[in-house]
């Protein structure tokens, strides 16, 4: 029996579909180009992804065209149809996300119910149909021979996803990461489509566990499904993928701009933390080997009995003198903080004020629940309480007293060692008890929250924090990092379309344990994961104890030599990594992004998973697999120049690149100006007195960025602009066209294939003279 569209109210920015069986749906219009779709289905609670309202002005029409509704934004077209089907349009009449008007034929099966016991006891992993639970919805959109899936987050896969399945459900996996696993450690539910070469997005906003398929069931259809929640999705339209992907980040966020000094090298080992020793041994190792490092991590042993804001006294004698002495010679320490509170009646105040005032997860009974982790017996703080997380954001101080530079959120999804906690635990959702069912997703999220907010009350700095668990908008207050890989090609082969999926899912600050944090790495693997990782914006070596030792200096010089080449050229390349952060706050477009981002007509580029690109301008191609030392680069449309030596090539070919252990093909595009780092030790954080910018080419313009690299006052105008241009006669012009911020670079270099220009500041003038 069919459900008629009987009427529509329009409430302004909302239009209330009314159906014959009483039901409604809203179309919700945001912008021009970002329209949700709402149906109650009886949860309350605000969004955790979207802060604030995102609402513009927005001059829309609503018209009955007899058969459907049809509403138009001067971008997107959404027509309303019976039984709840809505489809939508581009400003120009092509369809981007269709409702699909067949059924769901799950893919068939051999298995019965005499042989599922043995397959699963033998521990084979195979697709099991299970029972929908009462609050199990789907939405089924109909899928064209020539439509590409991006987006995601982390999924362990490809870069373009048709033909797969995910889950969004915070996984601690510790398993191999590949194609075949269906989800990790973090839930970022938005996906881009290319339709008929026509960019959109859906971005559902629903914490429960939920499931897209790909077109893995059919080619005639995709979906995505929720055991429980709201029907809560918007549809993301713009003339670009560029655009799609702003509009997701104008909802959920940018990545803030960080401290400069976080995008510098930083080493991590579980082990190093057992003694100041220790971490001095590591720290004399890189002034030894004349490496530059910026940050050394540590992990869960300089706890006291895996107790959270504890300092051992008995492995660092004097934490906060070491930590300041650390400090002193440029290097910083950043301590890992687990969920789990360790259950200790005997005098541990973080759980005895926990239990007090009530703020640990429960049982459905009532008792406070007591999981398994590191320190044993452990309760989980329940930080959907806004109450809660200040209580956990004034704890972080403690680590800002130490001096530490910011907090490593870990086992954050939430993790335990006794298996998934159960659904029915009592978490809060604000100030009304909900369920783990709806809020592990936004554990992670949650807790990164609270530390972000602790350690900006405590310093007024930019929050350096780390996280594991990850939900949409996250990336607000944590950097993320892909979990415990292994030290397998497969992995580095993963960490390319992990980085840019990431980063078109909003979460510009991301990188891979390079080198691989299980197993034993070997030296091309390091090697060649240390030249993939060159533009990673979190640039850091972590491995896990009772595995090789993953320090530059534990391989062959040659392999020291190189991993000391390539850590020299990533500071080279800092101001330039430091401008394209300042960019995306500005454009929420990702630093290091997928081919298709910035060539999406081009369909060569679509499955590309082995490059990519940073910003605009620079195409890295890493060597992925054992043994090659030339490998096969495609280069999109313009002239491209060899960073190594300037040869020139033609773009929308592919060519055979060189590729040595010790190169790394790396691909400027023509006329380009990029600035040029100085030879450091470390990111100091005071202001740099000299700045060169190099020209790839015969022209170019460069707009280049400076503050002070620390706190938030760039937010109050307090930063400098450059202006660099060498035009087509080879004349060479150096402006500040913003001087917000006192300290200049007192001289700019310009260097270009014929000659290197002196400019140097001239106070009288606030401007370049060349010398």
């Amino acid at each position: 029996m069919t459900n008629k569209l009987t009427g529509f109210k329009n409430e302004e920015p909302r239009v209330i579909l009314e159906y014959s069986d009483g039901s409604t749906m809203v179309l919700d219009v945001f912008t021009n180009e970002i329209i949700r779709v709402f149906q109650d289905r009886g949860e309350t609670g605000d969004s955790y992804a979207i802060e604030g309202d995102k609402h513009l002005k927005v001059n829309y029409t609503v018209e009955n065209k007899g058969d459907h509704l049809e509403l138009r934004t001067t971008n997107l077209v959404a027509k309303a149809y019976d039984d709840h089907y809505i489809d939508f349009y581009d400003e120009a009449g092509n369809p981007l996300v269709l409702d699909y008007r067949g059924e769901r034929k799950p893919l068939p099966n051999d298995l019965d119910k005499e042989h599922k016991s043995t397959v699963l006891a033998e521990g084979q992993k195979i697709n099991l149909v299970e029972e929908a639970e009462a609050g199990y919805f789907e939405v089924i959109k109909s899928l064209s021979p020539d439509e590409d899936f991006y987006g995601l987050g982390d999924k362990p896969g490809f870069t373009e996803k048709r033909g797969y399945d995910y889950d969004n459900w915070n996984v601690d996996f510790g398993d191999d990461h590949n194609e075949s696993v269906k989800g990790l450690y973090k839930s970022i539910p938005v996906m881009y489509g290319l339709k008929n070469s026509h960019p959109y997005g859906l971005f559902f906003d629903n914490t429960y566990k939920s499931h897209f398929d790909l077109g893995k069931e059919s080619e005639n259809y995709y979906f995505y499904s929720a055991d429980f929640g709201n029907l809560d999705y918007y549809v993301l339209g713009g003339h670009t993928l560029k655009d799609v992907v702003a509009n997701y980040t104008y909802l959920t966020g940018v990545t803030p701009m960080p401290q400069k000094w976080m995008l510098g090298y930083q080493q991590s080992r579980w082990g190093y933390s057992v003694s100041d020793e220790r971490v001095q041994a590591i720290a004399d190792g890189f002034a030894k080997y004349d490496l530059p490092v910026d940050v050394i991590h540590l992990d869960i042993d300089y706890m006291r009995g895996y107790r959270d804001f504890t300092w051992d006294t008995t492995k660092f004698k004097d934490p906060k003198k070491f930590v300041d002495d650390m400090k002193a010679r440029g290097i910083k320490l950043m301590p890992i903080l687990d969920a789990g509170v360790k259950e200790d009646k005997e005098g541990y105040d973080i759980y005895q004020e926990g239990i007090e005032k009530g703020y640990f997860v429960k049982n459905p009974d009532g008792t406070v629940f007591v999981g398994r982790v590191w320190p044993g017996a452990s309760v989980f703080p329940d930080f959907g309480r806004p109450e809660v997380r200040k209580w956990w954001a004034k704890h972080v101080k403690f680590f800002a007293d130490m001096g530490a530079c910011g907090v490593w959120n870990d086992m954050d999804e939430p993790a335990s060692f006794d298996g998934e906690l159960p659904d029915d635990l009592i978490f809060s959702d604000g100030d009304k008890p909900s369920t783990h069912k709806k809020m592990h997703n936004v554990y992670g999220h949650l807790q990164s929250k609270a530390a972000y907010e602790g350690m900006k009350d405590a310093t007024g700095k930019r929050p350096y924090v780390i996280t594991r668990a990850a939900f949409a908008g996250t990336q607000k207050y944590s950097t993320v990092w892909t979990g415990d890989n292994q030290a397998i090609w497969s992995q580095l082969r993963l960490a390319i379309p992990q980085l840019t999926s990431l980063g078109m899912s909003g979460f510009t600050f991301a990188g891979t344990d390079i080198g691989g944090f299980q197993r034993d790495t070997t030296p091309e693997l390091i090697t060649r994961w240390l030249e993939a990782s060159l533009f990673a914006p979190l640039f850091r070596n972590h491995g896990q104890m009772g595995t090789r030792f993953q320090e530059p200096w534990s391989f062959d010089r040659k392999t020291l030599d190189i991993y000391r080449d390539y850590l020299n050229l990533r500071y080279r390349f800092v101001p330039f990594l430091y401008d394209q952060m300042r960019h995306q706050t500005e454009s929420g477009l990702p630093v290091m992004r997928p081919l298709v981002l910035n060539y999406e007509k081009d369909p060569e580029v679509r499955k590309i998973n082995d490059e990519y690109m940073v910003g605009t301008s620079i195409l890295v191609a890493p060597v992925v697999n054992p043994g090659e030392t030339k490998r096969l680069v495609y280069l999109p449309a313009g002239q491209w120049l060899d960073f190594w030596n300037n040869a020139e090539y033609s773009g929308k070919q592919s060519i055979i690149a060189n590729a040595p252990i010790e190169k790394l093909p790396i691909f400027i595009k023509k006329d380009t100006i990029l600035p040029w780092g100085n030879k450091v030790s470390h990111i100091s954080e005071e202001p740099e007195k000299v700045m060169t910018f190099r020209l790839f080419g015969d022209c170019g313009a460069y707009k280049h960025y400076q503050d002070n690299g620390v706190d938030f006052k760039y937010q109050d105008g307090e930063f400098n602009e450059y202006y660099i241009e060498v035009d087509d006669d080879h004349n060479v012009t150096v402006k500040l066209i913003k001087h917000g911020y006192k300290p200049t670079y007192e001289r700019i270099y310009v260097e270009t294939d014929r000659d290197r220009l002196e400019f140097n500041y001239d106070q009288a003038t606030d401007d370049y003279k060349l010398v």
